[in-house]
């Protein structure tokens, strides 16, 4: 029988590391605060210790060159991991992500690998502001030649590490900081979980049921998981069933999960800590809207994300634009109340 521990979401993603780390001598990591401190959200603690500074690099303050480096490392052989401390300072290394990590398989004709994990932190919560706390995973997909992996839980952080880490293609693995179990930060305790000693991937593109319901589909991903079930708590005991849906990873993207589901309960709710305007809430409701002729709706689709406004610092303006439990209870019983038009025949 397998052993098994629970583990916060940081201790799941730095033992993935480490088992790779031990199976294939071709991993190494780099980053900025990756060593000795262990990442500012323990992805990497422990580390260092075990495999030494040849293998677990710190970086200077430079993401344009060490996110090259891994791309060529990648390109000569190696299967590089790489952090970038917050998913919000893509902006001075964007030409290395998109225009070379994304595209060089392709330009090439297919004739190198580019097996890099790009590892960042998402989200905000704790007031952190707006250079610091968005979750851009739908920009990051929307580019294509990544693969972007979101993780809810310590269970699926562990098994998707290892499945990106294995991937022959650059990965995006994105952890939201409010779930990695950090001891300075409020975290939502559901994602800390049991998690096998032993080595195991999950695979990319398959959606996680996390809670049955028939009344509507819930379809989120990452923190706004553990905030959807709280919500349907709260929904069940007023006589409304809701099913959450994880996404767990947005490329690959599981249509077919999604269908299945909101075939099922006819009305969707798309919750997304990114913003609303041009991003996953959009993808994931025009993917209903273009199976119509197998979905039958109850209710029109509805969206709860974050507004088109940079994260306040204010810890009240914060809530109040990223969704809340309440929120989302609020978005389910309006939608579980309204219906479809019905034509009027002329």
């Amino acid at each position: 029988m397998s052993e098994s521990r629970t583990l916060t979401m940081a201790q799941a993603i730095s033992e993935a590391i480490a088992q790779e780390m031990e199976r294939d001598p071709s991993v190494f990591v780099m980053g900025e605060d990756i060593g000795r401190y262990g990442g500012i959200f323990g992805a990497t603690g422990g580390l260092l210790d075990r495999f030494g500074a040849e293998r677990i690099m710190d970086t200077p303050i430079s993401e344009t060159a060490f996110i090259g480096a891994a791309t060529g490392a990648a390109a000569a052989g190696m299967r590089p991991i790489a952090e970038l401390m917050f998913v919000d300072f893509f902006g001075v290394c964007m030409d290395q992500i998109y225009n070379h990590l994304a595209k060089n398989t392709y330009m090439a004709g297919g004739n190198i690998r580019l097996p890099v994990v790009l590892m960042t932190a998402i989200g905000g919560g704790y007031s952190d502001a707006a250079q610091h706390s968005q979750c851009l995973y739908a920009t990051f997909a929307h580019l294509p030649g990544l693969k972007v992996v979101v993780p809810s839980n310590a269970y699926d952080a562990k098994g998707l590490m290892i499945q990106a880490i294995r991937d022959d293609n650059p990965v995006l693995f994105m952890f939201h900081k409010g779930i990695m179990g950090l001891p300075w930060m409020a975290y939502f305790e559901g994602s800390t979980r049991e998690v096998p000693a032993e080595p195991y991937a999950l695979p990319f593109g398959a959606a996680s049921v996390v809670r049955e319901g028939r009344d509507l589909t819930i379809v989120t991903l990452s923190q706004m998981v553990h905030k959807a079930v709280l919500a349907a708590g709260e929904l069940a005991r007023e006589g409304i069933d809701a099913e959450v849906i994880d996404l767990r990873t947005l490329v690959p993207l599981d249509r077919q999960a999604v269908l299945a589901s909101v075939g099922k309960t006819g009305r969707l709710l798309v919750v997304d800590e990114d913003y609303l305007s041009f991003g996953l809430s959009g993808e994931i409701s025009a993917i209903v809207a273009e199976n119509l002729d197998t979905v039958s709706l109850r209710a029109p689709v509805r969206r709860l994300a974050v507004p088109d406004v940079p994260i306040p610092y204010s810890r009240v303006l914060e809530r109040a634009v990223i969704p809340q439990a309440e929120s989302i209870v609020a978005a389910a019983r309006a939608l579980c109340a309204s219906s479809l038009r019905q034509a009027v025949p002329a």
